[in-house]
């Protein structure tokens, strides 16, 4: 089964690392985000990859050229420096062809099973399923009262609410929805699939951090400390 791996944004919110490369190419322990992600699928078995890339594509394209696997198919294919993320892939069609796949951004990183999600999407007879995930917790909580803190409590991951953390799987009926380039594939695609029922949600209660900000760098520096 084909991986698609969404790598062609700009990363504005951690331009500090992105003036120079792309976002997926940002390294977590010395090794590129992208590379995580991948050895995370092959180790339930999927090595088939496309990489849709587009801000400074020809980075991307230049690694998996110099170090190139012997487990692993890639493909990297240019799918323009401006284009949404549904027309990202709308422009991958003729490569998955009427196939069930999965789909991911490329500067995330979880623990979600992906066996386990695929069992739930065959069982559920989705269009697509997606992985919900609890936002982690920034800011406690505080009630004033006469200019006195009353109550305090730090927050926890629990008290937000489930949020759309990546690691799809989709039905080939995704791309009847998917109308050209400014498509964003979080907006109107999944939206409609939501409203015919058609769209699942696998709940993960493990890992999970996307890395938006140098912040959130950090926190997966820190989190891969503690696993290795």
């Amino acid at each position: 089964m084909i991986v698609v791996i969404l790598a062609g944004g700009r990363g504005t919110r951690i331009s500090e690392f992105t003036k120079l490369i792309p976002k997926p190419m940002i390294p977590i322990k010395n090794i590129p985000i992208i590379i995580h992600i991948m050895k995370h699928y092959s180790k339930f078995g999927f090595n088939d990859f496309i990489i849709a890339v587009g801000y400074k594509g020809e980075i991307i394209k230049k690694y998996f050229t110099k170090n190139k696997s012997k487990k692993w198919n890639v493909k990297i294919i240019n799918t323009g420096k401006d284009t949404m993320t549904g027309g990202r892939l709308k422009r991958l069609k003729k490569y998955i062809k009427n196939e069930t796949f999965m789909l991911t951004y490329g500067d995330g990183l979880s623990t979600v099973n992906i066996q386990s999600l695929l069992n739930f999407h065959k069982k559920n007879k989705n269009y697509a399923t997606l992985t919900a995930v609890r936002p982690p917790a920034r800011f406690g909580a505080i009630k004033i009262i006469r200019k006195k803190v009353t109550y305090f409590k730090e927050k926890s991951a629990l008290d937000e609410g489930w949020i759309n953390g990546g690691f799809f799987i989709f039905e080939s009926k995704i791309f009847k929805y998917l109308k050209g380039d400014k498509t964003f594939l979080e907006k109107t695609p999944l939206e409609k699939m939501s409203k015919i029922r058609k769209l699942g949600a696998f709940k993960h209660k493990g890992f999970w951090q996307c890395m938006d900000t140098v912040r959130d760098k950090e926190i997966l520096e820190k989190s891969f400390r503690k696993k290795n």
